[in-house]
């Protein structure tokens, strides 16, 4: 396969689709052979718009694909996934992984007997303000994040959790790598019939604390997250792609590359704070996770989130709309 260019589809060409046209387009390891959607006017204004086939049924473009990418609502992930890797497809499914952690773990096992990669899309891992922070020796025992939107219909079929703090979830599991031992959280639908504002505290064997919220009916848009740990505090602003770094360091020797020092005593001590802002390179998250996923198809690469990593965010994202049932029939119980 290494050296010939892959077969790829899209299917479910919406809002979110059509990025997915666009960036596989431009990707030189991949020949987009067509797209499907349910809706055909919706297939044929793709069709006309970026110059490529629209194919009558799921089934034709399967066929006609070895990846696929799976850009459908979150109740149908499941069986458009399922089909495509019953086809022979490797599939990209956008996250959430499924709706369920059973329809994930079907998912799972299907991929393994038909030997097919599942790819799911995470784009925060590929974030440029995220991807400086493998440069350092990171060992956080305390996060906080924060992702704000105003409310859209787009998105608003599934709780909050799944919709944007599942972003966060899984950035915080890459980066603590420790499992989840305890979940408080309270939400709320406000306009909606599912939670539309959440906040969760998440305990980690590690001892390390992970304190997130979530809201789709804020005023202005938010995507930060703060990370603590001995002589580090990093801030990661996804939405404006920038990273700001802050070390305690012993002696002006380490600070090289530092916009800014505090010098500073403590206990007799002279230290050090720097300031620095790390190069944060401008590449479009959706191309890079795209790329890596065709590119992973061609054994070229290993695939930045692999579905035992989407289906752990989902175990947790689950575990936190649990909390807040409970939680919110505690307050609703009479007494």
């Amino acid at each position: 396969m290494p050296g010939s260019k892959i077969k790829t589809a899209v299917i479910g060409v919406g809002y979110l689709g059509r990025y997915h046209v666009e960036q596989l387009l431009q990707i030189p390891e991949a020949h987009l052979v067509g797209v499907y959607d349910v809706e055909e006017d919706v297939a044929a204004e793709v069709q006309q718009r970026y110059n490529v086939s629209a194919f009558k049924t799921c089934e034709e473009a399967l066929s006609a694909a070895e990846a696929v990418s799976v850009v459908v609502p979150t109740q149908q992930h499941f069986q458009v996934a399922a089909q495509a890797l019953e086809a022979g497809c490797h599939i990209f499914v956008e996250k959430p992984i499924c709706q369920t952690l059973a329809e994930a773990d079907r998912l799972l096992r299907l991929a393994e007997r038909r030997e097919r990669l599942l790819q799911v899309g995470h784009i925060e891992r590929l974030n440029p303000a995220a991807r400086v922070l493998e440069k350092y020796a990171l060992a956080p025992r305390f996060i906080e994040g924060h992702r704000l939107a105003p409310f859209s219909e787009r998105g608003a079929d599934v709780p909050v959790i799944l919709d944007l703090m599942i972003h966060d979830i899984d950035v915080v599991l890459h980066l603590v790598k420790s499992p989840v031992r305890e979940i408080r959280a309270n939400g709320v639908n406000v306009i909606t019939d599912s939670i539309d504002i959440a906040t969760a505290r998440l305990e980690f064997e590690n001892g390390a604390v992970a304190n997130l919220t979530a809201s789709r009916i804020s005023q202005k848009q938010m995507r930060k997250l703060r990370l603590f740990q001995s002589h580090l505090y990093i801030g990661v602003d996804f939405l404006q792609q920038i990273t700001e770094v802050y070390r305690l360091l012993e002696s002006e020797e380490d600070s090289t590359g530092a916009l800014l020092t505090m010098p500073f005593e403590y206990n007799g001590r002279r230290r050090l704070i720097t300031y620095e802002k790390p190069e944060v390179h401008e590449d479009n998250a959706l191309h890079l996770e795209l790329g890596n996923f065709i590119r992973s198809v061609a054994g070229l690469e290993e695939p930045v989130v692999d579905g035992y990593s989407a289906r752990a965010a989902l175990d947790v994202a689950i575990r936190i709309q649990e909390a807040i049932a409970r939680n919110n029939m505690t307050e609703d119980s009479p007494g």
